[in-house]
């Protein structure tokens, strides 16, 4: 991760001209969670995706990653519910998490091949995988949130789910795992907001040979807004009191069943107020990024923007490329 940063840093600062403001405010929040053990609450920043669209460019950052994810667009273990995402709630938590992942009969099978990073588990026996998960029933990947020193660990994301370049720079809606995010850790999150743009030029879609090749001399910019999260009276702890209540009702349907940290009933998964409310976190999270693109000096963008329908008719059915409004889209 220090070689993809280092790296990025270099080229960012270095072959371009690039601005950060805001960035004070950050560090500061940065520097009251060195010590592992007198953070508070976990950590969320999050800005539009502009670029990765482009496979060597893509394993360059992948290789900064700590949590292996699958894609609905290219398997269907991909989704809002995969182990990957109960792995991310813990880490916006603190330990301990109750219960086990879930109680096999037996332990899942290694595959022993290099596609995967496979560890044997000393630690844990074969009906309880504390120190590893699984993404497939067949991989096994280390569990960074069975370690004390990533509570309420720092998750960057990126909520569009998709690269998106828009002329007038507008967003596309955000997809719902973000809500998971604030919604179920045992604490709200410090949610920080951030604008960034530049990077589309950088690597635009429309691009040509050498597609692979970053373009250098572009003006870059980045904004740090003020964390919208916390233990202050925001939108998030209201919403957060409402999921209380739904997963206290779902308790006492399920007969006072307690499920472990980031596992979820049915009635949590699919239900009609859950549903609402991850719909709702996702959109005051977008609404959190868009008052940092308003303070850049942008104008506001057409309220539409932020529906999932309004995409499904501007693409038309197609996936990437350019789109019907003068977008460009492309996969993560």
């Amino acid at each position: 991760m220090g070689f993809v940063g280092g790296t990025s840093r270099l080229f960012m600062f270095g072959a371009n001209s690039t601005e950060v403001h805001g960035l004070d405010g950050f560090l500061r929040t940065l520097d009251r969670r060195k010590d592992p053990t007198r953070r508070e609450r976990g950590l969320i920043t999050g800005m539009p995706a502009h670029v990765l669209n482009d496979e060597a460019f893509s394993t360059f950052f992948t290789l900064g990653q700590i949590l292996p994810t699958h894609r609905l667009a290219h398997s269907p273990l991909g989704g809002l519910f995969q182990p990957t995402m109960i792995e991310a709630v813990r880490l916006m938590s603190r330990q301990p998490f109750t219960t086990p992942y879930s109680s096999p009969t037996s332990a899942p099978p290694v595959d022993p091949s290099m596609s995967s990073p496979d560890i044997t588990d000393p630690f844990s026996s074969p009906t309880h995988h504390t120190y590893t998960y699984s993404t497939n029933g067949i991989d096994t990947f280390p569990a960074p949130s069975a370690y004390a020193n990533r509570q309420y660990s720092w998750i960057h994301i990126f909520p569009e789910g998709r690269v998106h370049q828009h002329p007038r720079k507008t967003m596309r809606y955000f997809k719902w795992g973000v809500a998971r995010l604030i919604l179920e850790p045992d604490v709200c999150p410090d949610i920080v907001p951030m604008w960034i743009e530049g990077n589309e030029q950088i690597m635009h879609e429309s691009r040509t040979f050498p597609r692979f090749v970053p373009r250098a001399g572009k003006r870059c910019g980045i904004w740090f807004g003020e964390n919208v999260g916390g233990k202050g009276d925001t939108v998030f702890q209201e919403l957060r009191s409402k999921w209380r209540e739904l997963v206290e009702e779902d308790r006492k349907k399920e007969g006072g069943r307690d499920f472990a940290m980031g596992v979820l009933s049915e009635g949590l998964k699919h239900g009609k107020e859950a549903v609402a409310l991850r719909e709702e976190c996702a959109r005051q999270v977008r609404g959190a990024v868009l008052a940092v693109r308003r303070k850049r000096g942008l104008p506001d963008e057409d309220p539409k923007q932020g529906f999932v329908e309004t995409w499904r008719e501007e693409g038309g059915g197609k996936r990437e490329g350019k789109m019907k409004d003068g977008s460009w889209v492309g996969d993560i």
